[in-house]
């Protein structure tokens, strides 16, 4: 199977997965969503509310361990098998331009186009590219703004307009990096292919030209000399196929993005001289040293070990969730004395917040004998997601053995918990409680 075959097979897989994502759902959670308008991030089917973001330092760290290694390993191969801007491409050129619409002659050759006034059949490959656009916006849009309310929404532009507004901004961006930028936006706009080559060593695999077996076509300074002997019939496949339009003979480039085209236009030339590719997927290692490629060294294996250990963190962090919060801000008055003079009060303001999945009636103890609760006098009710603010006052009597402190504070713990679940949702946090000296009770 050629390299063009399995990058399209790639780009099928890598479609149909993105599209499916954001309907994979249990009990109305989804396996990944960043919501604004709820303020959640779905993970894994797991509810996290703004306040517990933790999750998102661990994907990010994923993310870019994961492109480390992909890059030490594989060099560009992300940009010319997974990259989004490199699938609309295929899509616009060689699917639209090419196979449907002759505006290019044939795949093998993406240089130049066989009739540059095929104006009607340009207008059509445009419409039918912006149908995709708007589609791939949308399926975008899915990962922030879930599809049963995407389609909501867009039933009512005038409430929604912000919606409107990304569909349409995202839209643009699709059809100008694929229709306008083309392979410029690897050479001149993505910031990954900067950082790349400080990734990539001698034993990471790259598209690479054999120049020993076929010769050197280019000197060190990629100025093109006669070239002499070598198996290279210099025939220009690989140049004509190459959608980035360089000659891979000349080493690699900035422009080069891993497609393969040109392994797969040389082996079929040199099949017919009964002779292997003289372009292949292989690193400068083995090419030079004549070896096999080193996949196993200090910097995969270094990557592999961190990213194991951020991905068991993850899952580890995951099952210890909660699913209640509290936050407890005490007033700013140190205490105050009932009027009768038989007791002391303390005042706090408690935030709770329910990110369980339903319904829940919550309240509060102090974990100390003495101290009770002045109010709130009865438990209350939080919907899923729901959060309120409550003042909460809590007293000791006159004579407790709290006077003991002498306006010393008082660190007390304080549960909070949901009456109908007091054993698996509860949570406890630290304060204090301020008793006077004896002249202040005075």
């Amino acid at each position: 199977m050629t390299y063009r075959k399995m990058r399209y097979i790639g780009f099928a897989i890598i479609t149909l997965v993105s599209l499916a994502l954001p309907w994979i759902t249990v009990e109305g959670k989804h396996l990944f969503l960043l919501s604004f308008d709820k303020k959640q991030l779905q993970l894994f089917f797991t509810a996290f509310n703004m306040s517990e973001l933790w999750p998102m330092l661990f994907l990010l760290l994923i993310l870019f361990l994961g492109i480390f290694l992909i890059t030490t390993l594989g060099g560009r191969v992300w940009c010319g098998w997974a990259c989004p801007q490199t699938i609309f491409r295929v899509i616009y050129r060689d699917l639209l331009q090419t196979k449907i619409f002759g505006i290019y002659k044939s795949i093998e050759n993406k240089q130049k186009m066989v009739n540059e006034r095929k104006w009607i059949e340009k207008i059509l490959a445009f419409l039918i590219m912006t149908a995709f656009a708007i589609a791939a916006a949308a399926d975008l849009l899915w990962y922030f703004i879930p599809p049963e309310d995407f389609f909501a929404y867009i039933q009512d532009p005038s409430e929604h307009r912000i919606l409107f507004v990304a569909w349409f901004i995202f839209t643009a961006l699709i059809m100008a990096a694929a229709v306008f930028l083309k392979e410029k936006f690897c050479t001149y706009v993505c910031p990954y292919v900067r950082v790349q080559s400080t990734m990539m060593d001698n034993d990471t695999v790259q598209t690479i030209y054999d120049n020993i077996r076929g010769g050197a076509v280019y000197d060190a300074k990629k100025q093109k000399i006669d070239k002499i002997g070598g198996e290279c019939v210099e025939c220009d496949a690989c140049v004509r196929v190459c959608p980035a339009h360089i000659d891979i003979r000349a080493g690699m480039q900035l422009e080069c993005i891993n497609c393969l085209e040109c392994a797969d236009a040389c082996e079929k030339v040199m099949k017919k001289f009964k002779m292997p590719s003289l372009v292949n997927w292989t690193s400068p290692n083995a090419v030079q040293l004549r070896e096999k490629v080193k996949f196993i060294r200090f910097r995969t294996i270094a990557y592999c070990v961190v990213l194991c250990i951020v991905m068991a963190g993850l899952l580890f962090m995951s099952t210890t969730k909660k699913s209640m919060l509290l936050n407890i801000n005490r007033d700013t008055e140190l205490f105050r004395i009932s009027n009768d003079k038989l007791r002391i009060e303390n005042t706090y303001k408690m935030k709770f917040e329910n990110i369980d999945s339903k319904e829940h009636t919550f309240y509060f103890e102090a974990l100390n004998p003495e101290i009770k609760i002045k109010t709130p006098k009865e438990p209350f009710k939080l919907k899923a997601g729901e959060a309120q603010t409550r003042v909460g006052i809590l007293f000791t009597d006159i004579n407790s053995s709290i006077k003991a402190q002498n306006g010393e504070p008082l660190p007390i713990i304080i549960r909070a918990f949901a009456v109908d679940d007091k054993e698996k949702i509860f949570i406890e946090k630290q304060a204090v409680f301020i008793y006077p000296s004896a002249e202040n009770i005075r």
